[in-house]
């Protein structure tokens, strides 16, 4: 695969890059990453990561874009409010660039639909708002051996954690949480508030991890830090890393876990 002229002056300034290159753009070029939840994580995510390169999208949200949404979910406009968010991301991406193969989902995703959703991705990001989801869409990744970047945000801190559960010795984002957040108690922005920054900060650098995590072993943009969760904080300015252990006894992928 080779770029043509217009995409190499379009991505010139990753490609003069030495920890990118031409190999890193032509190898993102070929790349499948599917972005559950067009939120606030979602939004700049996709942003940076179209902006990267990325060949293709599969989008999936069933929700739809509300005024409440503007002040921080970037992809959207007053023109969108009303509309489902998959749709008008997909329209987003379609201006910002003609070339991108793009699929969507405005169904919401469960333990039941997330395995034929994620399937065949080279990375999963996952900007989703509550427990349950995100461990239905951990467990398809450990199956379909799909590789997870799983991003939240609420107030002034933002986590972002790479997770591999489907190799050895690897934790996945249950071996984070555990078992006991699987109802549907979701995340409440609403009532805590939330400075759209601090959502802007964590899916820009979402988009970052996802952009080492689909160089591994392409370039020399380091390493896809499995099992390591990246703590921002907004107040005091900062971020700390936390290692997430693989739990034998996971559910999802221990060594009692079904594959």
């Amino acid at each position: 695969m080779s770029l043509s002229p217009a995409r190499l002056d379009r991505f010139a300034r990753h490609i003069v890059l030495p920890e990118i290159g031409g190999a890193g753009q032509v190898a993102l070029a070929s790349k499948h990453v599917a972005v559950i939840g067009l939120g606030g994580i979602g939004s700049p995510a996709l942003q940076y990561l179209a902006g990267a390169g990325i060949g293709r999208f599969t989008l999936i949200d069933d929700d739809v874009v509300d005024a409440s949404n503007l002040q921080r979910q970037t992809i959207f406009t007053s023109r969108d409010v009303g509309h489902g968010k998959a749709t008008s991301a997909r329209r987003w991406l379609a201006n910002f660039d003609d070339a991108l193969d793009v699929t969507l989902s405005d169904n919401r995703i469960t333990g039941d639909t997330a395995h034929e959703l994620i399937a065949g991705a080279d990375l999963v990001l996952d900007g989703t708002d509550n427990f349950a989801t995100r461990l239905a869409v951990s467990d398809a990744c450990v199956a379909e051996r799909v590789p997870l970047l799983s991003a939240a945000v609420g107030r002034f801190q933002g986590q972002v954690g790479a997770f591999a559960g489907h190799l050895a010795g690897q934790s996945c984002y249950r071996c984070f949480v555990g078992d006991a957040f699987d109802a549907e108690d979701c995340d409440t922005c609403a009532e805590d508030g939330m400075l759209g920054a601090m959502a802007g900060w964590t899916g820009s650098f979402a988009a970052m991890q996802a952009v080492r995590i689909l160089l591994a072993g392409v370039s020399r943009f380091g390493q896809p830090m499995w099992g390591k969760l990246h703590i921002l904080d907004g107040m005091q300015p900062g971020m700390r890393t936390l290692s997430i252990a693989k739990d034998p006894a996971c559910k999802g992928c221990g060594e009692s876990a079904s594959r």
